[in-house]
C-alpha cells in the first residue's frame, strides 16, 4: 500500500510505534515536513529504508501556507533550508505547499502565502521536482499557474479539493496532475466522493494525513486507515460503473501511481 500525504513526526505524539506499523503494512509513503526537526527525522527514516530495503519513504518539505496565520511567523529560515535541501538533493518533492483560505484567520495571510507559494513553485521547477499542493477554499488561485504546473514532474493534490470539472480541467491543459484522497471519501464527502468515484484511475492517489484527518470516530489517522480509504473507493467506483472497482485492482494501480508521481518510475 502507497500514502501520498502524511506527516510521520507529528504522528509520534498519537503512536509512538508508527514506524514499526509502517513496516508492518508495507507502507510506502511520502512524508512531509516543514521544519529542520522534521525533516531530520524524515531523512533518518528514508535513510534507514534505503539501506535495509524497507518500504521506500519519499523526503518532502516545505512551508506549510498555515503558517502565515502566526504573529511571530518569519519564512526566511525555512526557504533557505528548502533552497538548501534542493540543491543538495535531500527533497525528492516540495510540499506540502499552497493556499489556505479558510477562514479569516487565514485569509489575513493570503499575501505571505502568495510569496511563499512563489518561492516554493520556482524551486520545484528549478530542480524538477515532484511538487504536493494544500489548497483550501482556494482553487480560484490554481489556475493562473497551468503554465509553471506544466513544467513540473508531477503535480499532486493532497485531499482534493476541487470538484469533477476542475480536475478534468488541470488535466486537459497538459498538466501531469494527480488527487490524492483521504479519510473524506469514507467520511461522506460528497465532493470528494464524487471525484473519487469518476477520475481515471491512472490519476487516484490514496492518503492518510495522518495524524490529521481520521476516520470518522477515531483520534487521528494513521497507516492501518489506507485499507479502509481503498476499499471505500472501490465501493464508490463500482457503484458508479467506473473502471478499477476493486480493492486489489485500486490498491495495485495507486501504487504504481504513487511512484509514478513520485519518482518518474512505474515500479519501486
Amino acid at each position: 500500500m502507497t500514502d501520498a500525504h502524511c506527516h510521520p513526526r507529528d504522528l509520534l505524539g498519537f503512536l509512538k510505534n508508527a514506524e514499526e506499523e509502517r513496516l508492518e503494512t508495507g507502507t510506502a509513503c511520502a512524508g512531509n515536513a516543514w521544519n529542520p526537526e522534521q525533516f531530520e527525522y524524515i531523512e533518518n527514516l528514508s535513510r534507514n529504508a534505503n539501506e535495509t530495503g524497507n518500504p521506500r519513504l519519499i523526503r518532502c518539505f516545505a512551508l506549510h501556507p498555515q503558517l502565515s496565520a502566526a504573529d511571530d511567523f518569519s519564512p526566511r529560515h525555512g526557504l533557505e533550508l528548502l533552497y538548501a535541501l534542493a540543491a543538495e538533493g535531500r527533497v525528492e518533492a516540495v510540499g506540502e505547499t499552497g493556499f489556505d483560505l479558510y477562514d479569516e484567520r487565514f485569509r489575513a495571510g493570503e499575501k505571505v502565502q502568495d510569496e511563499l507559494f512563489a518561492c516554493h513553485l520556482e524551486t520545484a521547477v528549478i530542480y524538477g521536482l515532484p511538487m504536493i499542493l494544500h489548497v483550501r477554499r482556494a482553487m480560484h488561485k490554481i489556475f493562473p499557474f497551468a503554465g509553471e504546473f506544466k513544467k513540473l514532474p508531477a503535480l499532486i493534490f493532497h485531499s482534493w479539493p476541487g470538484t469533477p470539472g476542475e480536475g478534468e480541467a488541470l488535466l486537459r491543459r497538459g498538466i501531469n496532475a494527480f488527487f490524492s484522497f483521504s479519510a473524506a471519501v469514507i467520511n461522506n464527502h460528497r465532493r470528494a466522493m464524487a471525484c473519487a468515484a469518476a477520475f481515471p484511475e491512472d490519476r487516484l492517489l490514496l492518503e492518510t494525513d495522518a495524524p490529521f484527518q481520521p476516520p470518522r470516530g477515531k483520534a487521528y489517522s494513521c497507516w492501518r486507515d489506507l485499507d479502509l480509504i481503498c476499499g471505500g473507493i472501490a465501493a464508490l467506483r463500482k457503484k458508479a460503473g467506473s473502471s478499477c472497482d476493486s480493492f486489489e485492482e485500486l490498491e495495485t494501480v495507486t501504487t504504481a501511481n504513487f511512484f509514478r508521481a513520485f519518482t518518474g518510475r512505474e515500479l519501486f
